[in-house]
């Protein structure tokens, strides 16, 4: 019997770091995914292998340690604590696969940790709710990264357009919004934790100014919902911007990707700013009128993939 689970990533549209300090936000899953594939092994320990980032390890998962084979598996911290508080440390053999880079703030850590809770409960027969696995996801993050917000959980789980209110409870959008953005990412990795944590350092210094940066912030997301609601283009790009002026304020961005920002509105762009945590990892620029020369443009510099808004969330598969 084979457990095959998938759970998609996300951009950001507004509101990241905000969130964590219960300030809303609008993420929407992308269709490109994270895939986890789980079998009884033939041997007597547990394997992780990723063909597409170029690893394998061999698990420990009473201890939460691994013996590395080969590659960087830097997303093996999220896998091993999710089987440390589900799995019953039977030898399994996990097959990873993934459409999109690991560390570039597209969520992999959250369809990552989605997808193995949801292959896992198939194997072990367990039933489960969209509900309950999108809160069983996001305390594996907080347990791997110590702050985390449930946003990027909670998109992994239920997909399509999102909005997450101070209130910590999540709706989604009941329109037709089928934009297609342009992601661009660097080569520069980082970790989410160490951003995070950067970020409430500064805050701890700066208490009165940080909290005014994130209350911004806040407002400008529940401007971007009405936005988003009425289609004004023109202002959901606007707000893009502005909200990317505030997360400059709070020392997140990188020179490669500040560079990829002003590009893309250059070209064409109603709207260009960070996706996720930063200090690497991606941007997503707006452009429904001039989508071809911002792909391009961005394609020539670094790295770019087009990505479509999409509403399939988790789904779990068994074969016997």
């Amino acid at each position: 019997m084979e457990s095959i689970a998938s759970a998609p990533g996300k951009i950001i549209l507004f509101g990241e770091h905000a969130v964590v300090y219960n300030q809303p936000a609008i993420a929407a899953a992308v269709d490109k995914r994270a895939t986890i594939s789980i079998k009884k092994s033939q041997n007597k320990f547990t394997t992780l292998k990723s063909y597409d980032l170029d690893f394998e390890a061999r698990l420990n998962t009473k201890d939460k340690t691994y013996e590395l084979v080969t590659g960087k598996p830097g997303i093996i911290r999220y896998i091993l604590e999710v089987l440390y508080q589900v799995h019953d440390h039977s030898p399994i053999d996990i097959l990873l696969s993934m459409d999109f880079p690991v560390g570039s703030g597209l969520g992999s850590s959250a369809a990552v940790t989605v997808a193995t809770l949801a292959a896992l409960y198939g194997f072990h027969n367990k039933k489960f709710s969209k509900k309950t696995l999108a809160r069983n996801a996001h305390f594996i993050e907080k347990k791997v990264q110590g702050v985390a917000s449930p946003l990027d959980t909670s998109i992994s789980t239920y997909a399509g357009l999102i909005y997450l209110g101070r209130d910590k409870k999540i709706s989604r959008f009941n329109i037709d919004f089928k934009s297609t953005f342009i992601i661009g990412y660097t080569s520069r990795k980082r970790s989410t934790s160490k951003v995070v944590n950067q970020v409430s350092r500064l805050k701890d210094r700066n208490p009165d100014i940080i909290n005014l940066v994130m209350e911004t912030i806040g407002s400008v997301t529940e401007e971007a919902k009405l936005a988003i609601l009425r289609d004004d283009k023109t202002k959901i790009g606007e707000l893009m911007n502005i909200n990317q002026g505030l997360l400059d304020s709070i020392g997140i961005n990188s020179v490669e990707l500040s560079k990829m920002i002003y590009r893309a509105r250059k070209y064409g762009a109603l709207g260009s700013k960070i996706t996720g945590a930063g200090g690497g990892g991606s941007m997503i620029a707006y452009c429904p009128n001039r989508f071809g020369e911002v792909y391009h443009s961005l394609k020539k510099y670094d790295n770019a993939i087009k990505a479509n808004v999409s509403d399939e969330g988790v789904a779990l598969k068994i074969r016997a």
